[in-house]
């Protein structure tokens, strides 16, 4: 009674299953022998309908993989391929996570995905153990919470539970604390799912594909002839890639592995490996530390997602002509500049003046922070309101970069636009900094789990990046 009770605004789906047995494995999730509860993101359980789960029940269903009511009677390892910093891998899939459900978020009913990592050894793990770092689950939580608090639009840390196992890694101090990670995310079909059946010429399936990705993901292009929904589908999966990509730029992150297995359909941000947010604007910044030539640096990861869009257009070739696949692909670099111009505005709280002005803006301010160096979250928490906050920046500590020739074109720009309502009323841009999430932050906030289970500077760093997101949202 209490489960039904609690499950009571919960809508479940299983479309993911009607494409059938060659797009996916069902597996069991692996037998873990402790359960604990690290994390639990209550704002968007309520979005799914979710909020009423005790924590027994939280554990049953995100921990032990108790299958949600109405969804997948047994999780899915989904298929796919993928370029791997270029080099093609038909060896892929899902090898340490699976879909474990799907429900409809209540705002909107927006079909969103449920999919774990460390959940366990599958069919695709390549001789892996299918498990998750503790910590790699924190700076997962974490990444995922200051994405959307700076307007990416991300996959959620849904549930983090620690497993009681322990794991041997090159990559850090072992052994070391295992966990189960859940993010919940509007798609896991990615751009390797595509090209799995491109590399089998499996037409038939990847009709299929297309056919099922319009019909729950963009229902819109259902109202085109026949004939130019491929090319469409293409122009609108480069539109939504470009944004997210425009929108890590203007948070200034980067994701570190853009391999195409790691671009979804929906062009959402997700899987965070070894990413990093930029102490200071620099293109040339790397997150992983085996992206030895910079393929994936900061300011190369446009030409990354743009690399593997083409990709996509491959092998969409045999069910349209090259001739009206290319303009849809080309709609990238267009759609990246307006995305670009778009979530620096909404970084800084002005209202857009036209694109020619909005662009003018977003050069004048990179040309700076190119020139001068300062830090790159400072600029935009100083600036938030344009000319509103002229005062409070130029007494700030770069107060002096600010007075310099280099900021003068910027200034002379932001006083032409105007704030948006309450751009600057929430208390946290009158604080005397921004809130950061930096590489030496992150260690800081593992170093007490680490030694001591002192939990309290996570949770502190959850609590000030909440308080983040509520001021962008003003």
């Amino acid at each position: 009674m209490l489960q039904t009770t609690a499950l009571s605004d919960w809508r479940p789906a299983r479309v993911h299953e009607a494409l059938g047995r060659d797009f996916f494995d069902p597996v069991e999730g692996a037998d873990f022998s402790q359960l604990v509860l690290r994390y639990r993101n209550r704002r968007w359980a309520e979005r799914m309908g979710l909020g009423g789960l005790t924590d027994a029940q939280w554990l049953d269903h995100f921990g032990r993989f108790v299958p949600l009511p109405g969804s997948f009677e047994t999780p899915l390892a989904l298929r796919y391929h993928g370029h791997q910093f270029h080099s093609y891998n038909p060896q892929l899939g899902d090898g340490r996570g699976f879909l474990f459900a799907q429900g409809f978020d209540r705002e909107g009913m927006i079909l969103r995905d449920f999919g774990t990592k460390g959940s366990g050894v599958t069919p695709w793990s390549r001789g892996g153990d299918g498990r998750l770092t503790l910590k790699g689950g924190v700076r997962e939580v974490l990444a995922a919470e200051m994405l959307e608090a700076l307007g990416v639009e991300t996959s959620k840390g849904f549930s983090l539970i620690e497993t009681g196992e322990s794991l041997y890694r090159n990559d850090e101090p072992s052994p070391t604390r295992a966990a189960v990670l859940v993010r919940l995310s509007h798609s896991h079909i990615r751009i390797g799912t595509f090209q799995r059946l491109a590399f089998f010429k499996d037409e038939a399936n990847l009709q299929r594909l297309v056919e099922h990705v319009i019909a729950h993901y963009y229902p819109h292009l259902n109202a085109l002839p026949q004939e130019d929904r491929v090319p469409a589908l293409l122009g609108a999966v480069a539109g939504n890639v470009a944004r997210v990509g425009a929108q890590w730029i203007a948070a200034g992150f980067v994701h570190g592995v853009l391999n195409s297995d790691n671009i979804n359909i929906t062009g959402e941000s997700f899987d965070y490996g070894p990413w990093r947010f930029l102490l200071r604007y620099d293109p040339g910044f790397v997150a992983a530390y085996f992206d030895e030539t910079g393929l994936y640096a900061f300011g190369r990861q446009p030409d990354a997602l743009a690399w593997n869009l083409t990709r996509l257009a491959e092998t969409l070739v045999p069910l349209a002509s090259v001739e009206t696949l290319e303009p849809e692909l080309n709609r990238f670099w267009p759609a990246f500049q307006n995305s670009l111009a778009q979530a620096v505005l909404r970084r800084l709280g002005l209202k857009a003046q036209g694109e020619e002005k909005d662009r003018q803006l977003v050069s004048a301010l990179y040309s700076f922070m190119a020139a001068a160096a300062p830090d790159y979250e400072r600029v935009f928490f100083d600036w938030r309101g344009g000319g509103l906050a002229h005062d409070k920046a130029m007494a700030g500590p770069l107060g002096a970069l600010y007075r310099g020739d280099d900021f003068a074109p910027v200034l002379s720009l932001l006083k032409t636009f105007e704030p948006c309502e309450n751009a600057r009323a929430h208390p946290y841009f009158g604080g005397p900094a921004p809130r950061t999430l930096l590489i030496d932050e992150v260690e800081a906030i593992w170093a007490p789990i680490a030694a001591n289970d002192d939990w309290s500077q996570f949770l502190s760093a959850l609590d000030d990046i909440a308080a983040m997101r509520a001021a962008y949202a003003v």
